[in-house]
């Protein structure tokens, strides 16, 4: 019984909704209220229209954002781990100091995006034109995989996607 006690309280943390998105926040951002630092993980914002939005410090971690339009909009400092960005439009986007790891930005237009010492290890940015975007470093990119219709800034280089 002493040993089930333990695990049974490991359970409970585990199973807590203290990680599960805030739905009401989540109603708000879908219909275009800006949300800095809202718990919207794994919310729903494929195409959608949210241009000039303020998600700074948000958690939008594993969020749909594919086929969306977030032009103008503040990502700053916010949680995007393994989000779907494909096809979406971040142009003026600020992402400085987010968290993109494992995120997805095939086919993404990244005009004039803000990528100041955000984490981009293991992103995807095929297809994507981002010849424009600021705040990039090489040592950024060698941590991330695109193909041979990315369009980096100039003197900038990206590793190629392995197939899977």
């Amino acid at each position: 019984m002493k040993r089930i006690l333990p695990v049974v309280a490991a359970l409970a943390l585990l199973s807590s909704p203290a990680f599960a998105q805030n739905a009401a926040q989540v109603d708000r951002a879908q219909n275009g209220a800006s949300c800095p630092r809202c718990n919207l993980f794994q919310a729903d914002f494929n195409n959608r229209e949210l241009k000039g939005k303020n998600f700074a410090g948000a958690r939008l971690r594993q969020s749909d954002m594919g086929l969306g339009i977030f032009n103008g909009t503040t990502f700053a400092g916010a949680d995007l781990r393994d989000i779907n960005g494909s096809g979406a439009l971040f142009g003026r986007v600020s992402f400085a100091g987010a968290n993109l790891t494992n995120a997805n930005f095939v086919g993404a237009y990244l005009e004039h995006a803000n990528f100041k010492g955000a984490i981009l290890d293991g992103v995807n940015f095929s297809g994507a034109e981002m010849s424009t975007a600021v705040g990039l470093t090489q040592r950024q990119l060698d941590r991330t995989c695109g193909d041979e219709s990315t369009e980096l800034p100039r003197g900038l280089r990206i590793p190629r996607c392995q197939a899977r």
